[in-house]
């Protein structure tokens, strides 16, 4: 495998220079390229190709936040990074649309090989180039009109709480991918660990979201044709009952609250690559969703067939390359086929797979996923069905 080509832009020599000591070890692996400014990094990527690009926010001339948006129109391919000081809030701001991921100084290269090991491996897997330039350039995943109202309406209230900022997002795909990005990024100060909506608004506090979502217009409204208005309503529709039935599993299972929590914004960030899909490449989707009406294939071989990919593999790169928990990256990606984790133990995977799976076979849809019944026997819960059933029955009498 040849090494990965990373591009370090920063007008302090001096921090190039502990850079270029740090990675040192990593030549084998990384092969990296120092600028000490936006326009000569434009010049490197113009000369010859790089996986990921880490910028320096604050630069005379060409800021970080312009270089971003320039490279992810002309380069979208490239994984983008700001490195920028806690100090810097108001600088991070205007990098929020740009970046993938948001580290902080000294850069740690500990997690920084992490996050882009977990990025470059989950991109891998997306093979159609359309699809994956058309991901690597979202500012945003669009949200439903009405709960986008909702969010706008509620914020331009002083008064309004931490929980009902929670229970909005809690009902929205977008919103939530978008809000726990920011909560696992050194614009807040935590290294990719919260998996919970709960801790992750607490975290970004609602000021921060009031000038996120009104000033800067970090989400968007999800407006298409009918025929994509629909598909959209029923996959928020499924989302949301995957998340509670994964919710009431987990403290089923475990007893843990905080795992509940993680598995509920799981579930609800399951099936964000189709969202991507419906946002993107709608037509193509369609035609995906009409097959389904008629042939009883799973719905990932049909998607790749006519995608080049899965909506899981999509969700899963998406949700890598902003830098999400890697539990949540896995229950995203793996939700289909969990036997794929070297895992031993219950997870967010085990919660969103079994609810998922479930909830297709109550819908008696074409595309129902079979539980992975050699997951389920590993991790010692094929006698649980019944009881997770149950929980189901009680979703849908509750409404």
């Amino acid at each position: 495998m040849s090494a990965k080509r990373l591009l370090f832009v920063d007008d302090d020599r001096m921090v190039l220079g502990g850079l270029r000591r740090a990675l040192h070890d990593t030549r084998a692996e990384w092969e990296a390229v120092f600028t000490a400014s936006g326009q000569e990094a434009l010049e490197a990527l113009g000369k010859s190709a790089f996986d990921a690009v880490v910028t320096d926010m604050r630069m005379p001339g060409m800021d970080g936040a312009e270089l971003l948006e320039r490279i992810k129109d002309r380069y979208p391919e490239v994984i983008r990074i700001v490195l920028s000081g806690q100090s810097e809030k108001e600088a991070m701001l205007r990098s929020i649309a740009p970046a993938h991921q948001y580290l902080a100084k000294p850069c740690d290269i500990r997690e920084l090989k992490l996050r882009l090991g977990q990025a470059f491996a989950s991109r891998d897997l997306v093979r159609n180039p359309a699809i994956a330039a058309a991901i690597a350039r979202l500012r945003s995943i669009p949200s439903l009109p009405v709960i986008y109202s909702e969010l706008t309406a509620a914020l331009r209230s002083e008064t309004t709480s931490l929980a009902k900022i929670e229970e909005i997002v809690g009902k929205d795909v977008g919103m939530a991918t978008k809000i726990l990005q920011l909560a696992n990024s050194a614009f807040i100060g935590v290294h990719g660990q919260v998996q919970s909506l709960r801790q992750a608004v607490s975290l970004i506090g609602v000021d921060t979201v009031r000038t996120l979502t009104l000033s800067i217009h970090i989400f968007s409204r999800f407006e298409r044709h009918a025929a994509i208005t629909a598909q959209v309503a029923l996959l928020w529709e499924h989302s949301i009952a995957t998340a509670s039935l994964a919710q009431k599993i987990a403290l089923l299972e475990t007893g843990d609250k905080s795992m509940a929590e993680a598995c509920f914004a799981a579930g609800l960030l399951h099936d964000v690559g189709k969202v991507i899909l419906l946002g993107e490449r709608p037509q193509e989707y369609v035609e995906v969703v009409r097959r389904l009406e008629k042939d009883t294939a799973p719905v990932d071989e049909v998607e790749c067939e006519i995608l080049g990919c899965s909506h899981a593999q999509l969700g899963g790169y998406l949700v890598s390359i902003w830098g999400l928990p890697t539990s949540l990256v896995q229950a995203v990606a793996l939700h289909h086929c969990p036997s794929q984790a070297i895992e031993t133990q219950f997870s967010a995977l085990t919660a969103v797979h079994c609810a998922d799976a479930l909830i297709h076979a109550a819908t008696d849809s074409n595309e129902s996923p079979a539980a992975d019944a050699a997951y389920l026997e590993r991790l010692g819960l094929v006698g649980r069905w019944n009881d997770w059933r149950t929980l189901l029955v009680e979703i849908a009498t509750r409404g």
